[in-house]
């Protein structure tokens, strides 16, 4: 079986931590054979999800230790979103980029890819809302603030938390073919395939409302 270490960080996202085991799960739960090994790897084994959107005290089994033999390693954003994530987690994931494993992120978790150097002289994305910011510290690196994902070699970033669900689904059409993973996107409720180029979501000023006065009707 393939194995995919989600990072969780101090902070993690939980929305976003839980993305990758709902899509590989269910691609599992599916599978004459299950493919996928999910492992939630924390340092020292414990993290704590953002308070924001609800804080919860996580203890897993795993430790950095587990990147080391990952297939596919992905990596949820964090609040505070910008803040370094500390010096070994980035040395685990570029000695994981060197032998050769798939590294994804989602949403914000483009911020700690690229702390890594990881996306340095590559195309990438994330949460339209942070993309000038992304651009702005990682110069070296190629925003790109208008598409849901982009995969770069084996180095991958999604927009949005939903757009994460669309990278995983499109990581499970790569290790296992369209019929899995449409598979994967009927039994999830999700569209069967959204193209990596399509456009995010991006607000835009509401329009200036026209008001029409009414005309009589005639007897």
């Amino acid at each position: 079986m393939k194995i995919v270490a989600v990072l969780a960080l101090d902070d993690v996202v939980g929305f976003e931590l839980a993305v990758p085991g709902q899509v590989f799960g269910t691609a599992n739960l599916l599978a004459a054979v299950p493919a996928y090994e999910v492992r939630i790897t924390a340092p020292g084994r414990r993290a704590r999800t953002d308070s924001l959107f609800g804080a919860v005290d996580l203890h897993t089994d795993w430790d950095l230790d587990a990147l080391t033999e990952a297939h596919t390693i992905v990596v949820p954003g964090r609040a505070p979103t910008y803040a370094d994530p500390p010096p070994e987690v980035l040395d685990a994931l570029c000695a994981a980029h060197a032998r050769g494993a798939r590294i994804a992120s989602v949403c914000t978790g483009a911020f700690i890819l690229a702390a890594a150097g990881l996306l340095d002289g590559r195309r990438a994305t994330t949460h339209w809302e942070h993309a000038d910011t992304l651009a702005q510290r990682y110069p070296q690196v190629d925003v790109d603030p208008a598409v849901l994902y982009v995969e770069d070699g084996t180095v991958c970033t999604s927009a949005g938390v939903a757009a994460g669900l669309d990278l995983c689904l499109q990581l499970v059409r790569r290790d296992l073919g369209a019929a899995a993973a449409t598979a994967t996107a009927r039994h999830t409720v999700m569209p069967p395939q959204r193209q990596g180029g399509q456009a995010q979501f991006i607000a835009h000023p509401a329009p200036t409302p026209t008001f029409y006065s009414a005309t009589p009707c005639n007897g």
